[in-house]
């Protein structure tokens, strides 16, 4: 019989983060054994490369769909599927914490269809909003512009419950100050391309999509309208 005071050493991450984080490390566990020659054989070594040619984000095809009206589903699904590869095993490894450590909060406090949806729609909109605004060649690849999104997700938490304490609410934007401000210095010193577009406006996807997915939200715009 179990001793319902005994609590488990670690709380239990909501089902629909482990199914995120279990479907980015097993295609990351099936690229790294592969490149260290576990599993598949000599041709193994170019899996992660083929993956990035089939299912990364390509600012240029993006344009091509815009310019020209034609959306094959084989390139519309690219704005979901590049989170899932990435470019080596640290900038799977990294992103894959960041998605434990914001996804557990996102999920607990808006839900789960809350968390799985601002993860999936802020890569959408970070990649569009990349394509849109520049013209890098480089393909996007990893679920950094998703995490980014949870980070807006954990700003708007925050937000709301600075406003509801009485404080200041720009301190719920430390984290992604922070963030980006590590982004400019290392800069300064090392080429790290405009990814960084695609995180930022994957922050600011997550941070507005809360405004609809958030308990009580919509009570709260309801309730405004209706003073007006």
């Amino acid at each position: 019989m179990q001793d319902p005071d005994i609590q488990p050493p670690v709380n239990p991450l909501p089902p629909a983060v482990i199914l995120m984080f279990l479907a980015i490390a097993g295609v990351e566990a099936g690229l790294t054994l592969g490149e260290a020659g576990l599993i598949g054989g000599p041709g193994a070594v170019g899996w992660r490369l083929g993956l990035i040619r089939d299912y990364a984000f390509s600012g240029e095809i993006f344009d091509w769909m815009m310019e020209n009206g034609q959306w094959p589903l084989s390139e519309v699904r690219r704005l979901v599927t590049y989170p899932f590869v990435h470019l080596g095993f640290t900038h799977g490894l990294f992103a894959m914490v960041l998605l434990l450590a914001l996804g557990k909060m996102v999920a607990e406090v808006m839900g789960q269809m809350a968390f799985v949806a601002i993860f999936i729609l802020s890569g959408v909109g970070g990649a569009a909003i990349y394509a849109l605004l520049l013209n890098d060649p480089v393909w996007l690849a990893g679920a950094y512009p998703n995490a980014y999104g949870l980070i807006g997700g954990y700003s708007f938490v925050m937000w709301r419950h600075l406003a509801g304490r009485g404080t200041q609410q720009y301190r719920a934007f430390s984290l992604i100050a922070v963030l980006m401000g590590i982004q400019l210095v290392w800069g300064v010193f090392f080429e790290t391309g405009t990814m960084w577009v695609a995180e930022l406006a994957g922050f600011f996807c997550g941070f507005g999509l809360c405004f609809l997915l958030a308990p009580g939200e919509w009570a709260r715009i309801r309730a405004k309208l209706q003073r007006r």
